[in-house]
């Protein structure tokens, strides 16, 4: 906010055009769409099947160590419909992030291509930890299995940051 702010007061304007989307870029957004809707099919189908406890929480090993009422399953995708919505809109307004550089005309290709292509990919990620979460808890459900696995976590957490910190050193190199 306070370099948009500060780009705003000093009378400063980012270059504005728009991004044509690579093959990757297509792909992203084809994923995150795919799931998002995989994950609200998969909620509706399965929530009649329900018990009327669910687990709705795991603990750092994946175990269940929390039940509630089975509408809890509902959070996920209507989190996921906002989530997916906020960074859809927000994706196509690049010139008003926050940058670690400085944007200028000969930068500001590259630098938008890579917060965009940043946001597709966090959008694919929440749609795709989302859908795991669910599927787990609908399975869980209905069987025995009550874990989400200890390995969640750590590749759920490097899904989010790896990329991050691949993308700002882009973005950084690329001034």
């Amino acid at each position: 906010m306070g370099l948009v702010y500060l780009n705003l007061k000093l009378g400063r304007t980012r270059p504005k055009f728009k991004l044509e989307l690579s093959n990757f870029d297509k792909l992203l957004e084809v994923t995150a769409m795919v799931v998002f809707i995989y994950l609200w099919y998969l909620v509706l189908t399965s929530y009649g099947k329900l018990p009327e406890q669910i687990a709705t929480h795991f603990d750092s090993s994946g175990k269940v160590n929390d039940v509630g009422s089975k509408i809890t399953i509902l959070i996920f995708p209507i989190i996921a419909t906002f989530i997916y919505a906020l960074l859809s809109i927000i994706n196509k307004f690049p010139h008003t992030f926050n940058y670690l550089t400085e944007i200028t005309e000969q930068n500001a290709p590259m630098q938008y291509k890579l917060a965009t292509q940043l946001i597709r990919y966090l959008k694919a990620t929440i749609m795709v930890t989302f859908a795991f979460i669910s599927h787990a808890i609908i399975t869980d459900a209905q069987s025995t299995k009550t874990s989400l696995g200890f390995e969640f976590l750590p590749i759920f957490l490097g899904a989010i940051f790896l990329p991050m910190i691949y993308y700002f050193v882009r973005m950084i190199k690329n001034k």
